[in-house]
């Protein structure tokens, strides 16, 4: 056949159907292909260097096909593949018609629209990969930038949704910092699993044509292809896996918001975002609502609903969830982008973020929170049992509460009248031993231990976790240079073939 711009593609009427699909189940178009049409692109290329190399392609065809795959580049591959039309055939949908049947029509040897698809599939979930590494670790930078300022910023911490122990700002970032660092090494590890090429597998049982399946994944960066073909196309357990990384991804991001809409409230009055990050009302003039905050508490809520869509999707026998996964890819790929864009946001939120620290102080004192130290003060001046000085400290903070006195206007005298409410012989305090038990800052900064809200503690968190996230930008770096040397080396392969 002579090249022809009215190709339509092997799925027109004609040939195995006699009608036109309907419009809204024709799915094989290229403008529901968005960002993974260059993972299709480089697929391409890489399999039509490959079937010239092992020589199941003339090295004439071969050099014709990769000449014009060229062009396609010089013309702008995702207008001319649009043009083409074709969805993942795009590419021999532009062969045929510019190089006739004959010789784009090769293009497609030993391959299936399952391993394309499933190619494009894993080469966009990479860069996603990427990119979210990238913006994790630009948030836990400023997450220990922060902790390093405000390792003397004493606030209240929360259990219940009341005043626990105070604790610092730093204390709180470092935490977020561990958690983000979790969500990293999930990325890292889910890379493993989804850097192997399931190039080669067709649509489950590979080909008998002699293709060399270790050439094309090394040409597309994949660590390796992998080792069984009906597995690379039919088990889709790495698309769940995905979508439960992405959402526990997705829930850590909420409730960081979560703590700081609350934060943000008139009554709580501890930290102010930047205007950039909020909107206003079209009736109340006054109003700043953290618009920013409440759009990522969103997305964590979205996610879960993803969560659901792509497990429900591989409900069924081996080979039949086969359409079902266009869904399951297009919310996995608008879920790793908008992850990374609230991330890549949240960033420069928490560099910019007035924390008001002079307020967390007055709130981290005011409402008994130090009250811990207070019962451990008993026991070790005045050898008390824990359990008993527990008590004791109880009964005070009742009778402070009912008599209306302040924890900054309670006195060593108040205690010892609680211990006789218990019969207990008083403990008799100092005042400077009641004091330092009483104080919030010194309750933080007794706390030295490993993990403990203390400076010197914080400080010791910030460098190991420092070291922590040099490694996994040295994990992101060793993979995107994998990737990189790939794209290197498959032009250089389509360089050798061209050549004269």
């Amino acid at each position: 056949m002579t090249a022809s711009n009215a190709y339509r593609g092997f799925r027109t009427a004609g040939t195995r159907l006699t009608e036109e699909p309907l419009a809204h189940l024709d799915f094989h178009r290229s403008s529901l292909l968005g960002e993974s049409i260059h993972g299709i692109h480089a697929f391409d290329k890489a399999h039509a260097v490959m079937l010239t190399e092992v020589g199941i392609l003339p090295r004439a065809t071969g050099r014709a096909i990769l000449a014009a795959l060229r062009r396609m580049e010089s013309e702008g591959m995702e207008e001319a593949r649009a043009h083409a039309d074709g969805g993942m055939h795009s590419g021999e949908h532009y062969l045929i018609q510019t190089l006739g049947e004959a010789v784009g029509g090769r293009l497609h040897i030993g391959r299936s629209s399952g391993d394309l698809i499933e190619v494009a599939r894993r080469v966009t979930f990479r860069a996603h990969v990427h990119r979210l590494l990238d913006a994790l670790a630009a948030v836990r930078g400023v997450l220990l930038d922060l902790a390093t300022v405000h390792r003397d910023s004493v606030m209240p911490g929360y259990t219940h949704g009341q005043h626990a122990q105070p604790t610092t700002f730093a204390h709180w970032c470092t935490m977020f910092e561990e958690v983000f660092a979790r969500d990293a090494a999930r990325l890292l590890s889910f890379h493993e699993r989804l850097n192997r090429s399931p190039a080669g597998a067709a649509i489950l049982t590979g080909s008998d044509f002699p293709l060399d399946r270790q050439r094309t994944s090394d040409l597309l960066g994949f660590d390796a292809p992998l080792s069984h073909t009906m597995d690379a196309i039919l088990s889709h357990d790495l698309e769940m896996e995905y979508a439960c990384v992405l959402a526990v991804l997705a829930q850590t991001l909420g409730r960081l918001a979560d703590d700081l809409f609350l934060w943000s409230t008139t009554e709580f009055a501890m930290v102010e975002l930047p205007d950039r990050y909020c909107g206003t009302s079209s009736i109340m003039p006054q109003k700043k609502n953290p618009d920013g905050l409440e759009d990522m508490k969103a997305l964590a809520a979205q996610s879960l609903g993803f969560l659901v869509t792509v497990f429900a999707a591989e409900k069924g026998p081996t080979g039949f969830p086969i359409m079902e996964r266009r869904n399951s890819q297009a919310v996995l790929w608008d879920l790793g982008r908008g992850l990374a864009v609230r991330l890549e946001t949240l960033a420069p939120l928490l560099t910019d973020l007035q924390v008001r620290t002079a307020r967390m102080l007055a709130l981290a004192g005011a409402n008994w929170a130090q009250a811990t130290d207070l019962a451990a003060a008993i026991v070790r001046h005045a050898g008390l049992d824990w359990r008993s000085a527990h008590q004791v400290v109880g009964v005070f903070v009742r009778q402070c509460l009912q008599a209306d006195i302040a924890p900054s206007a309670a006195r060593s005298g108040d205690l010892d009248r609680a211990a006789a409410t218990l019969g207990v012989a008083p403990p008799a305090l100092s005042d400077a031993d009641f004091a330092a038990a009483m104080d919030p800052t010194e309750f933080v900064r007794r706390r030295t231990m490993l993990g403990a809200p203390g400076p010197v503690a914080v400080l010791r968190e910030v460098a190991s976790a420092r070291g922590r996230l040099a490694g996994d930008a040295a994990a992101l770096a060793a993979h995107r240079a994998r990737v990189e040397e790939a794209a290197g080396r498959l032009e250089a392969a389509i360089d050798a073939v061209l050549a004269p």
